[in-house]
């Protein structure tokens, strides 16, 4: 079983995709720092992806500092002290996109859209 959720979807690569889930897992704290990181072929095996591109996101994700491979265990997560906002915010574009596209649907404007959000926001 793999320790973030993923619901791989057309009309994006698979990578991204993955790359995507796995940085909401470890910003969530779903996956923190030490703990065990699946291997390529897992990954692979559990994603039904070739194991090209699951050796291509656990690279991409050792050279953005969120993996570290130790002799004898294998890869292990060692999140970044402090994500940047860029970071924080790519996880909720696909979500805000999807917002703004229902909401251009019902005819409300932006204005009124983050009206709605501030309400929600208040006790």
């Amino acid at each position: 079983m793999l320790p973030f959720f993923i619901q791989l979807q057309d009309g994006t690569p698979v990578s991204d995709q993955i790359l995507l889930a796995v940085r909401k897992a470890l910003l969530t704290g779903q996956m923190k720092a030490g703990d065990s990181f699946p291997s390529v072929r897992t990954l692979s095996q559990e994603l039904r992806i070739s194991p090209t591109t699951a050796h291509k996101v656990v690279l991409q994700l050792k050279d953005a500092g969120w993996l570290a491979s130790r002799p004898g265990i294998g890869m292990v997560v060692t999140m970044p002290e402090q994500p940047d906002v860029t970071e924080r915010l790519a996880q909720i574009t696909p979500e805000c996109q999807a917002l703004l596209k229902e909401a251009a649907d019902l005819n409300l404007t932006l204005n009124q859209v983050i009206q709605h959000l501030k309400s929600l926001t208040k006790p």
